[in-house]
Formats: structure tokens, C-alpha cells, sequence
């Protein structure tokens, strides 16, 4: 197993202006034909980031409800031809997100966003891409870095969410469920029971 870095995960700072302008498709589509390369290495096809990793335009900045969808169907596509690297899934205790961040890209935050915990954050900025204002999330966002914002489960316990990049540059976050004592009562009453002796 490779080396891995744990990221901080922190509380948003819940501003409102963060993220507000929107890429739109004719922004994207003008973006990459006047970046080129660079943009495509951070927001090319297959990348996390990409605003058309689902299959159709989705601004990165709106909230994606990725745990709503098999990974499988959704980017089917894309794993056939060998163009993408990320991956979740659900298991009995946790959702996990792995997915290989762009080579343009250092960094990499992971924020938890939204009233109580709903969304999940992950930024970062380009590399030699410094921006004049004093967040470059505010204006045209995507010329300084790049973001996906996910929607939490209704069962994510974002509190205890963990984040590693390792060192082939992927990146991995564990979302644990909450367990609540409905779920502890089902457990018990689904586990067979002694016979009782006469």
C-alpha cells in the first residue's frame, strides 16, 4: 500500500459569495480552448473535477448527490475506455470516494459545507495560478483552481469523515454512516437466538 498524508477536514466558512458564479457551458468550452493543456489536465474528461464527469454538463461548484447513483452505471462509459480513475462505493459502516487528483493540482482542501454537515467539499488551486483577489473563489473560480461539491447521505456522519492523498497523487475520503439504535435493535433481533433449555 502506498504512503498515504491524512487531510484536515474542517467546518466550511459558510460564506455566501464562495463559488458564486457559475461555469457555465459556453464559459467551460471557451476556458479549455483558450487553457489548453493545463485546463485539460484539471478539468479533462474523467477527472473528478470535469463538469462533464457524469456524462452531461453539471457545474462542479453545485452540489452533486454522487452517493444517489451506482458507480458502476454512471461511469461506465468512461471506465471502458480507460478514462477516468474515480471510484465510490457503500459499505456496511461507511461511503468512500477514491479518485486520483489532477496533475495540475496542489493543495487539495476537504471541506464539510452546508447547514449541519449536508455537503462535502473538495478544492484546491492550480499550480502557478495565484489569484489577485483575496478569494479566488468568488469570481471566475475555475481560472485559479478547481472544486466538486458533493451532497452528504441523510445517514453520513460528517463529523467523524476522514481524507488521505497518497503518494500516487489519489485521493480518498471515508464517510462513516451514522449508527443510530434502530439499526443496533435490528442487528440484535436478526441474530438468531439460544434455544432454551427445558
Amino acid at each position: 500500500m502506498s504512503p498515504r498524508r491524512v487531510l484536515e477536514v474542517r467546518p466550511g466558512d459558510q460564506d455566501s459569495q464562495k463559488w458564486r458564479m457559475s461555469l457555465s457551458e459556453d464559459a467551460f468550452d471557451s476556458f479549455i480552448a483558450r487553457d489548453g493543456d493545463a485546463a485539460r489536465k484539471v478539468f479533462g474528461e474523467g477527472s473528478l473535477f470535469s463538469p462533464l464527469l457524469f456524462g452531461k454538463f453539471f457545474d462542479p461548484a453545485d452540489a452533486f448527490p454522487l452517493w444517489d447513483f451506482d458507480s458502476d452505471n454512471l461511469l461506465s462509459g468512461l471506465r471502458s475506455a480507460s478514462k477516468t480513475s474515480v471510484d465510490w462505493h457503500e459499505r456496511d459502516s461507511e461511503f468512500v470516494l477514491r479518485a486520483e487528483l489532477p496533475v495540475g493540482a496542489r493543495n487539495c482542501d476537504v471541506e464539510i459545507c452546508g447547514e449541519k454537515g449536508k455537503v462535502i467539499e473538495i478544492s484546491g488551486k492550480w499550480r502557478g495560478r495565484e489569484s489577485d483577489s483575496r478569494d479566488w473563489r468568488t469570481g471566475r473560480w475555475w481560472e485559479h483552481g478547481y472544486v466538486r461539491r458533493l451532497e452528504l447521505p441523510e445517514n453520513a456522519n460528517w463529523r467523524k469523515i476522514e481524507a488521505y492523498i497518497d503518494i500516487d497523487n489519489f485521493i480518498e475520503i471515508k464517510i462513516p454512516k451514522n449508527i443510530s439504535d434502530s439499526n443496533i435493535h435490528q442487528k440484535k433481533d436478526a441474530e438468531p437466538k439460544e434455544s432454551e433449555h427445558v
